[in-house]
């Protein structure tokens, strides 16, 4: 039912677009077409494009044509209008069977053939649903009304032709083509095109928070070649046309060109797009035009509703649904066939019967009537309930205090309210590895340059002792709300002289919070900058090595290192210093500015000298140096290690002087040079690094005392060095960050960056502009990434890029020259992947780093091709893929790194329970084979007597072969431990002390196992398997395995991910559950459900997925067994009243029976019942399988509940008939008895089937029987003609006051239940229940549970509150509120 109202809320989305308000293709008569558009024409299909014109300027004519069909800027999340809401909201809720099937009841009943009861009476049930309907959906768009008032209210600064100036106006007066200009802190009120920012390099900074929860900003590039870069942007003047691609929802996606009037086109970006709900940081103005408004934003086009999926148990309810039709079918064609055969049987009879009409006819009206007599069969309050129910089970899975993360003040967040029940159900889990079983916070662990292995012992150490202080230092925590979010964006914008509010303003902190989270703010304003990943402590072997670049040495000694070795590691650190996005900032300067460089430690003309005197080959290396001074970790040890060099400014105008000055770059392939060592001591020295470091001293202090303005350059060196200290690194992923600070750790440091140059301390040379002309981003496709340089000293143009080591390794180079060439380049590859190996052994994320030096023909030819690429608008990123592909070929391997990503706590705990409860737990990652088997083994998935099958094949023929080797294999392996599953179920296999079988298969292996030919060979085999690990998986393939095992072996999926990468495999899942941790909010954003931590997962499942299936299953089955066993009381009654379609109750009782005085304790039962502790639960895993091999609500539970009611209805009202057998009591005295027992019955049927009883239980089952007493005395003492043609005047007052009442009542009541009675008895001795045994435990868990509540309450007792995104309603406050 819920499918029906989605589709429809779908489609009325789509109708409700304009389908003309897409691409519209230029006009024939422009000039100058260039050749992609001449060649690509044909390709173009008509409608797919969109032009923008200036709404003032000289295009005024243009814009009035093209503007017609573009949307406004006013949003509208609102289903209903004030006038249109009843009908509209009767018009979906009518899209439920249930609905119109009381609506068509309640029609029959008009008609007087068929009439059972009064008319207004059969619409009591109708009404009572849609009316408690109406009112939730009328308050939860009230509350949307509220944001979209205050979203389209909020104030930008709009250009005004006539006024020639910038106006305020609301945000729903702003159309595409306005030119709309922001100051920093304002929030982006539409999509625009970047025109003009403040900054003289044309940057501005946005934070996307409010669109994908990501606090690390994003920089935004004007549109190139405009001439308005650096002036004041004047509007009217603006002459350009824009053609951009139709409005999508794609955020990392942008295509078009910028026509200018003299034809020439301009490529356009994502990157030069402002996506509306973001914010502009630490740019002081801003000007943009407007090319997608409202709902055509790619943040509300991204807004598709609320997630709609359908639960397994409510596909189960409505086959049950449809049995019960046939239940009253049969019921009604018995009564009709009786109806009929009792007429045509009646001689002379002694009351009025119609002979007029044919015993036919009478059955036939008997039908109809029967059927609107039985109604309750079908339960029209079930749905209604069971959404109330599930809200119920979310508000205590919500304020749950074990999935609420002190740390990150974040708790658990339920996106998709409709199936909860199937976390009680999960059979597989799929699970990613980095970010999920791991912490995501990378830290650099050791390194591999020119087949060179650092250990870093002293950094391993380091590590080991940072672990010791986090554990001791747990419960001193900083929450994300009070910490980061509200104050951070006053700290990220110090160079902003005006501040506006949020959209979503946050309510004010205290003063004295101010004042104890300042410091801890300003550390937490750039991402993945923890303590452990900055202080990196160097390898003294390869400072040493870099340390020969403090000054230009004479002579050599025996430990020198050769060139080109210092060539390959300065180029290695170079690479992590500037191959990546990270952004640069310091408490006292703002991200885009790029400090000036400082004095350089020596002239242009010392540097080529020392470089002549290394003997080195005009490599990029000359720019490949550390920065001068760093500190950070042990500072003590750091300094040891370094020497101490002066730093300064570097001109870049010097740079251009040695452009030719050095020969040619082939000359690093010298053979006689190969292995060159040279020595750079006097002789006599030796090579004491010790003397060399007191040379350099000295060499200090003499520049300090011949210089006029020495002590006071003394004084500017340590403050910048303190400015190092301070500098802070955003990062778009951990690894970048921990690379980053690695770098400079070895005194290579990135102290600012622009979209054309980045600034880079090297050792021994001081600071240097580095021009930086192309970025090539990571993308899963090519799994690298790659930075085009021009190199400071030499302008020769340098590749550098780092990617994972499948790839990188395949590209590089293998020489072609001599035969010495070729053994060095291979041995470096060689202890490189050997180094490689090691590292993934260890557990280690690794990555290689390259490099590839251009000649000025070859950058020339294809830089012409990537400028056709970037300025196309059809397949635009197949184009850039391609470029970047040919560029990055020839590779020189420069060394490798390992990155220690450490596992979040208590991980093999929770996987250990998961596989006790019969969970089979997949592992998806992209991470090399090693990496995974070494993670494996760490969180206890793969144990020491595992039988590992690994699956690595060369070919699609070789991987059929292998896979059905594999097979026989376990098949044979398992016939010799048949008796393992029974020694797992007394948890043996916990121990591991049964083996089973492991399968590893890595990307390509996979790539052909999914194929249509070997999908069911591999299906068979990981089926067998206890676990499965898929390495070197793409986001495609994760999807692709989830779907395999859901839909071929029909089980229960669940998917757990934290990146954007896990999204696809996430949203195959039944389940998806996205962990909000170290790389934005996309995975939270597409999951069902929101964790913090993957512990989370073990109570989320084992408990509350136990009770929320088991409280759900047993009420839905509670909800057909009170209303079959009522409905069969109406239907006994026809054996003796002829079929005639006569009930013995009056009609408002018989509505109101399973409407109102039984329906709120099932409501009790399904929210708080908890048939086993929570503690058992999770110390007893075994009980989630056994609850699903015991399945509560299957087919033959359905019929036994319905047996157990027939039965039950029987007892009910046979007992009162044989009872009052001959009496004179009439058809409402003889109903009064058989009323009240059924409502004792059902009630204490209830409190039978409870595990748990509270006082609520207690009250609301004293308010269910009160009511239905109540009403029935009030109704026998004050109505006379409320239910004609029957008096109920007096009948229930004269029953209730005699005995044989309640003897009736009582013998009925306990004759009913004794069968459940005696059932419960036998099965709770032969099978006592784990429950029974730990209720002591139960007890002391629950009053340790209520102090800790207690406690969290007290100390959140001020909760700051950040509203639902307007754009986004779907979003849930996640990681901002708190629990009030």
């Amino acid at each position: 039912m819920e499918r029906l109202h989605w589709v429809r809320h779908r489609c009325r989305t789509l109708l409700a677009g304009n389908p003309e308000g897409g691409w519209h293709s230029a006009p024939d008569d422009l000039p100058n077409k260039s050749f992609l558009d001449a060649h690509c024409s044909l390709h173009r299909v008509r409608g797919k494009r969109r032009s923008v014109f200036a709404r003032h300027g000289p295009h005024r004519q243009e814009y009035d044509t093209f503007s017609k069909s573009y949307k406004g800027n006013a949003i509208r999340t609102t289903k209903y209008r004030l006038l249109t809401f009843i009908p509209m909201n009767l018009f979906q809720q009518f899209h439920r069977a249930a609905n119109l099937y009381f609506l068509f009841l309640a029609l029959l009943n008009w008609v007087p053939a068929v009439e059972a009861f009064q008319k207004e009476i059969t619409m009591i049930p109708l009404l009572v649903v849609l009316a408690v309907i109406a009112i939730k959906d009328a308050l939860e768009d009230y509350r949307r009304y509220l944001f979209d008032r205050k979203v389209n209210n909020n104030v930008a600064r709009v250009f005004c032709g006539k006024q020639k100036a910038y106006n305020d106006q609301c945000w729903k007066d702003v159309r595409v083509g306005d030119f709309v200009r922001l100051s920093c802190n304002e929030i982006i009120p539409a999509d625009m095109l970047l025109l003009y920012s403040s900054d003289p390099r044309g940057v501005c900074y946005i934070e996307t928070a409010n669109l994908d929860g990501e606090t690390n900003l994003k920089q935004r590039q004007v549109v190139s070649d405009l001439p308005l870069q650096g002036e004041e942007f004047t509007p009217e003047s603006f002459p350009s046309r824009i053609e951009c691609e139709n409005p999508n929802n794609d955020l990392s996606r942008f295509r078009g060109y910028m026509e200018h009037p003299s034809g020439v086109r301009v490529g356009l970006h994502n990157s030069n797009l402002l996506l509306r709900s973001c914010t502009i940081r630490n740019t002081e103005t801003v000007v943009g035009i407007v090319v997608y408004a409202g709902h055509e934003t790619k943040a509300m086009m991204n807004n598709s509703g609320p997630r709609y999926k359908r639960s397994q148990l409510e596909k189960r309810l409505n086959t049950d649904i449809l049995w019960c039709v046939v239940l009253l079918i049969i019921m009604c064609l018995t009564s009709a066939v009786g109806h009929g055969l009792w007429l045509k049987n009646l001689k002379d009879p002694v009351f009025g019967v119609n002979t007029d009409t044919s015993p036919a006819l009478a059955g036939f009206y008997v039908f109809w009537t029967m059927i609107i007599v039985l109604q309750v069969l079908i339960p029209i309050s079930l749905y209604v309930s069971i959404e109330i129910v599930k809200l119920g089970q979310i508000y205590f899975i919500h304020n749950d205090l074990d999935l609420y993360n002190e740390q990150l003040d974040s708790r658990i967040q339920c996106r998709a309210l409709n199936i909860t029940e199937d976390l009680g159900q999960i059979q597989y889990l799929f699970s990613d590895k980095t970010g999920t079983l791991t912490e995501n916070k990378m830290v650099f662990c050791r390194c591999s340059i020119y087949g060179v292995e650092y250990p870093h012992v002293e950094n391993a150490r380091r590590l080991e002792v940072y672990e010791a202080e986090k554990n001791k230092a747990a419960d001193h925590s900083v929450t994300l709300r009070s910490g980061c979010s509200a104050k951070s964006r006053s700290c990220r914008s110090l160079s902003c002289n005006r501040s506006s509010v949020s959209l979503h303003t946050l309510t004010a902190d205290s003063e004295e919070e101010d004042e104890q989270l300042s410091n801890q703010i300003q550390a937490r304003t750039s991402a993945f900058c923890s303590r452990m990943a900055k202080e990196v402590v160097p390898d003294p072997e390869l400072v040493r090595k870099l340390n020969w670049f403090s000054s230009p040495l004479k002579e050599a000694s025996s430990g020198t290192p050769s060139s080109l070795e210092l060539a390959y590691i300065t180029d290695f650190f170079l690479a992590l210093t500037i191959c990546n996005s990270v952004v640069v900032s310091s408490p006292s300067q703002p991200r885009h500015v790029v400090p000036e460089a400082r004095t350089p430690l020596k002239s242009l003309e010392e540097i080529k000298l020392m470089f002549q005197r290394f003997s080195f080959p005009p490599f990029s290396a000359l720019s490949t140096f550390s920065p001068p001074q760093i500190r950070g970790s042990p500072r003590n040890f750091t300094s040891r290690l370094f020497t101490r060099g002066k730093t300064g400014s570097f001109s870049p105008t010097a740079n251009n002087a040695t452009d030719g000055s050095e020969p040619g770059r082939d000359n690093d392939m010298d053979t006689p040079k190969l292995r060159c060592i040279l020595d750079f001591s006097a002789p006599g020295e030796g090579g004491n690094v010790a003397q060399v470091e007191d040379d350099i001293k000295k060499d200090d202090i003499k520049d300090a005392k011949t210089s006029p303005d020495g002590p006071r350059q003394e004084v500017e060196v340590d403050s910048d060095s303190d400015v190092d200290d301070e500098l802070l690194y955003e990062a778009e992923s951990p690894d970048e960050a921990a690379l980053v600070h690695a770098a400079r750790a070895y005194r290579c440091t990135l102290r600012g960056r622009s979209p054309e140059s980045l600034l880079v301390d090297l050792p021994g040379i001081g600071s240097l502009a580095v021009q930086l002309l192309h970025i090539l981003p990571f993308d899963s496709n090519r799994k690298r990434m790659s930075v085009v340089v021009r190199h400071p000293l030499t302008g020769q143009v340098v590749v550098y890029t780092k990617g994972a080591d499948s790839v990188i390794m395949d590209l590089a180079e293998t020489s072609k020259g001599a035969e010495q060439a070729q053994e060095f380049h291979s041995h470096i590859k060689d202890q490189s992947q050997k180094h490689l190996d090691s590292y993934a052994r260890e557990g280690l994320r690794t990555l290689c780093i390259a490099k590839k030096a251009l000649e000025e023909e070859e950058y020339e030819a294809w830089l012409k091709r990537h400028l056709l690429a970037e300025s196309s608008i059809e397949n635009r990123e197949e184009l850039l893929l391609d470029s970047a592909q040919r560029l990055e070929t020839n590779l020189t391997l420069l060394g490798t790194t390992g990155i220690v990503d450490r596992l979040q706590e208590d991980v093999p705990e929770t996987i250990e329970a998961l596989q006790r409860a019969g969970i089979k737990v997949w592992v998806l990652t992209g991470d090399k084979q090693e990496t995974a088997i070494n993670i494996a083994y760490a969180c206890k998935l793969l144990r020491p007597n595992d039988r590992l099958l690994t699956a690595n094949c060369g070919s699609k023929d070789a991987c059929a072969a292998f896979l059905k080797e594999l097979k026989l294999e376990v098949q044979c392996g398992q016939d010799g431990l048949t008796e393992a599953p029974a020694a797992g179920a007394h948890g043996e296999s916990s121990s591991g002390s049964v083996s089973s079988f492991i399968l590893v298969i890595d990307g390509q292996t996979l790539d052909w196992a999914l194929q249509e030919e070997l999908k069911r060979d591999f299906l068979e085999l990981s089926s067998r398997c206890k676990a499965v690990l898929c390495c070197r998986s793409t986001p495609l393939q994760k999807s692709e395995v989830v779907r395999l095992i859901r839909d071929q072996l029909g089980v229960m999926t669940l998917a757990v991910g934290d990146g954007a990468n896990d999204v696809s495999m996430i949203q195959m899942a039944d389940v998806g559950i996205g962990i909000s941790g170290q790389e934005g909010m996309q995975a939270v954003m597409s999951s069902d459900f929101a964790i913090s931590r993957f512990k989370h997962l073990s109570k989320l499942l084992l408990v509350h997925g136990h009770w929320c299936y088991s409280r759900l299953a047993n009420m839905i089955l509670y909800f057909f067994y009170k209303n079959v066993m009522y409905v069969n009381l109406l239907f006994w009654y026809q054996f003796v009243c002829g079929f005639s379609g006569s009930v013995m109750t009056n009609s408002w009782v018989l509505i109101l029976f399973n409407l109102i005085f039984t329906s709120v304790p099932p409501l009790i039962y399904g929210i708080l019942d908890q048939d086993m502790p929570a503690e058992t639960l999770k110390g007893v895993p075994e009980l989630y399988q056994a609850a699903q091999t015991s399945k509560i609500y299957v087919p033959h539970m359905f019929w036994i509940t319905v047996l157990d009611a027939f039965y039950q209805s029987l007892v009910c009202f046979f007992i009162p008939y044989f009872a009052l057998t001959g009496s004179d009591v009439g058809i409402l005295s003889f109903g009064s008895p058989i009323n009240a027992s059924a409502l004792f019955i059902i009630l204490l049927h209830q409190v039978l089937e409870s595990h748990t009883l509270t006082w609520i239980h207690g009250l609301v089952l004293l308010l269910s029987g009160g009511s239905y007493f109540g009403f029935v005395l009030l109704f026998s003492v004050s109505c006379v003609t409320c239910s004609p043609p029957t008096n109920p005047l007096g009948v229930e007052t004269l029953q209730m006051s005699q005995p044989l009442f309640y003897i009736i009542c009582a013998v009925t009541t306990f004759t009913a239940l004794l069968p459940r009675m005696l059932f419960r008895a036998v099965y709770s001795t032969v099978h006592r229940t784990a429950a029974l045994k730990s209720s002591h435990v139960e007890k002391v868990e629950s009053e340790n549970y209520r102090k800790r509540m207690q406690r969290w309450n007290l100390s959140h007792y001020r909760v700051n509150r950040l509203p639902v995104c307007a754009d986004n309603p779907g979003l849930e406050p996640s990681t901002a509120s708190v629990v009030s």
